[in-house]
């Protein structure tokens, strides 16, 4: 563990007259074997927030935040970022997040006690190069189990966040809960009400990247699997849990409306994760409403669009998320004629890559079938035919600009979208990406249309 420390943190270590600690999931993926692509660092002492901060201060280290009330100071120094705490114990309220009080102390074994699981209590003593292990959470690692650090009913009872903590570790570690960690998850799936919608997605989305974590195959899967077993994934996506025990025609598909969704996640780029969990969101609303799934591309960009904006997904990818999903069923028949799926291409060329993902990953999520999806074979030849042509896909590529047509006596709202005209054209054919040729079309086709 020390090798992997870096100098920053040791000499951090030198200039405090208490212990220091890396506790959590480092020491824990550590301990496990695990080389994550991404290495959290939390740090602790027997110390005050406001001693440590100066003492960090001192080493050349930035304070970026510090809560008094938690003894929480986040730092960071040459693009090492890390999170201490002092030693505290916690009181909370009804599964809230936040704790209502917390004492501070210099007992390591109550700062043990008020974490969330066995495996995440172990610490490292930086200075003294060795383990200290309160609760004995390094025989539950070799063992890659998950099991709580007081009785599961408090642990879960007092943080409803833990609910979503358990799948998530779970999932990037491939460590199984116990029996007994999973009852009272499941008694206490209720209280993830109680969390705030911003706390509940990032954990979400942790769990559909999960299995980059320690490069897992199937783990986002597994999270979610384990969501959906303790209850908290029906009360956090119920529209999407709706599809629970929902047929759908045996010729197309092995699984029903839900599962086939958290296969499509298992089966997804990482690029489509949230579009796939959610692209069949709107097989339940359609099916209510007239007993067939016609139209659950439509209804579901729509009912998607509400459940991110309920759990606060950044605007940019929850526009792009609901698009994804509007679009996933374009052609799923393979009869659109090439000029169409031209086109298409090329009106979402910004996106076209994610399209075939999440084509792809429905189609296997069907019956678990890992060939090529048909559609998808079908848009990349005739993609790879306009390559060869030397087709513009954006208005960069395009051999003309706005002010060319401007000096041909275009008006200069019809400039934007002549160049799109443009654009398809090509895309179908009509004109080459040729200056000469791009503008005798301009003339010949559009800008009598817009003098008129």
């Amino acid at each position: 563990m020390y090798e992997t420390l870096s100098e920053n943190l040791k000499n951090l270590c030198k200039a405090c007259p208490y212990p220091l600690y890396v506790v959590g999931g480092r020491v824990r993926d550590c301990l496990a074997g695990f080389v994550p692509d991404e290495i959290d660092t939390d740090i602790c002492a027997p110390a005050t927030a406001a001693d440590f901060a100066a003492r960090a201060r001192e080493c050349g280290f930035e304070i970026s935040a510090e809560y008094k009330n938690t003894g929480t100071v986040k730092l960071e120094k040459d693009g090492e970022s890390y999170e201490f705490t002092c030693f505290r114990s916690d009181k909370y309220v009804r599964g809230r997040h936040v704790p209502e009080n917390t004492a501070l102390t210099d007992d390591i074994n109550l700062d043990a006690r008020r974490r969330d699981f066995k495996c995440n209590a172990v610490y490292y003593d930086i200075g003294a190069k060795k383990y200290v292990d309160p609760l004995g959470g390094i025989e539950d690692i070799r063992a890659k189990r998950i099991d709580t650090v007081a009785p599961p009913e408090k642990v879960f009872g007092e943080d409803g966040l833990r609910l979503m903590r358990l799948a998530r570790i779970s999932a990037q570690t491939g460590f199984t809960p116990t029996p007994q960690c999973m009852a009272a998850a499941r008694e206490r799936c209720n209280l993830i009400s109680d969390v705030s919608a911003e706390r509940t997605a990032a954990e979400l989305k942790l769990i559909l990247h999960a299995d980059g974590r320690c490069n897992i195959a199937g783990a986002h899967y597994r999270g979610l699997e384990i969501l959906k077993d303790i209850g908290v994934l029906s009360l956090i996506l119920p529209e999407l849990c709706k599809g629970e025990g929902m047929a759908q025609r045996e010729d197309f598909h092995k699984y029903d409306v839900l599962e086939h969704s958290l296969r499509c996640v298992m089966y997804a780029h990482d690029s489509v994760r949230l579009a796939a969990l959610l692209h069949d969101v709107g097989k339940p609303l359609c099916f209510e409403a007239s007993g067939n799934f016609i139209g659950h591309e439509e209804r579901g960009a729509d009912a998607a669009a509400a459940v991110m904006e309920r759990l606060k997904v950044p605007k940019k990818l929850a526009e792009e998320t609901e698009r994804l999903i509007r679009l996933h069923m374009y052609d799923f028949r393979g009869d659109a004629k090439e000029n169409k799926i031209r086109r298409f291409i090329v009106q979402n060329y910004d996106i076209y890559d994610k399209i075939l993902y999440l084509k792809q990953a429905d189609f296997s999520a069907c019956k678990d079938d890992l060939s090529e999806a048909p559609t998808v074979a079908k848009f990349k030849r005739i993609k790879a035919r306009m390559e060869a042509e030397g087709t513009p896909f954006t208005l960069k590529e395009l051999d003309i600009k706005g002010n060319e047509l401007l000096s041909m006596g275009f008006p200069p709202v019809s400039v934007g979208q002549t160049l799109s005209k443009l654009l398809y054209d090509c895309a179908i054919r009509e004109v080459a990406n040729d200056k000469a040729a791009l503008l005798k079309r301009a003339r010949k086709v559009y800008l009598n249309a817009y003098l008129q």
